[in-house]
């Protein structure tokens, strides 16, 4: 296994699509939800305690082996917005060309097949991870850190946040993350002799009706 393979996969300039996605917090700015560094701090903790986690555990799980199309379809119920549906499938696409091109796999070349139009993307995450060499931590770690890396980013742009208050959130939210991480992967575990029920389900409702608002803007800067 090579650690460093994990930068590669968390690099913000892998391309992967995720530049183009600001993780709910386009709605949440024009919401009011978001206006400092501090409702941005608010913000991502509340992801990562919720679809932070649910991404974390779904990737750990597919690290671990257990079917990608148990786990989509797991995905599936865990995201009640069509928008973010759409979205998530969409990122998977993106992200499986990238992860074939770099760490050729037969997983990866099934899951095209199997999901022509897009598997989730945290299920997708897993497996490129899979592919890697890389362990279910690791995944989690890359599911976590893209929920508010994203969001952080975003916000940059969005708000003419100064960079350095939106990287100084990321840095208390890393305890946390950690914390975060360990519960992901304990559930993935659980899931292997428990079923993919055992995988969290932790809800955010307004980033799903967010996400279903800002999908019918005219106008707007990321996709989602």
């Amino acid at each position: 296994m090579s650690r460093a393979a994990l930068l590669v996969l968390a690099d913000g300039r892998f391309p992967a699509g995720g530049h183009a996605h600001s993780g709910g917090a386009e709605a949440a700015v024009k919401a009011g939800r978001i206006t400092d560094a501090a409702t941005l701090e608010h913000f991502c903790r509340g992801r990562l305690h919720t679809t932070g986690l649910v991404a974390a555990s779904l990737a750990a799980a597919a690290v671990l082996g257990i079917p990608a199309r148990e786990l989509d379809a797991a995905a599936d119920a865990r995201t009640p917005s069509p928008a973010l549906r759409t979205a998530a499938r969409r990122l998977g696409r993106q992200l499986v060309r990238a992860a074939r091109a770099t760490w050729p796999s037969p997983e990866l070349d099934a899951l095209t097949r199997e999901f022509p139009k897009g598997a989730h993307q945290p299920v997708v995450l897993g497996l490129t991870a899979r592919a890697a060499g890389l362990e279910p931590l690791d995944a989690a770690y890359c599911a976590l850190y893209e929920s508010v890396s994203g969001p952080a980013t975003a916000t940059v742009r969005l708000l003419s946040l100064d960079p350095f208050d939106a990287t100084g959130v990321l840095a208390r939210l890393a305890p946390e993350l950690d914390r975060v991480a360990d519960r992901a992967v304990e559930a993935a575990r659980r899931a292997r002799t428990e079923g993919v029920d055992a995988l969290p389900a932790a809800s955010a409702p307004l980033l799903e009706i967010g996400a279903q608002a800002h999908a019918a803007w005219p106008v707007r800067l990321f996709a989602s």
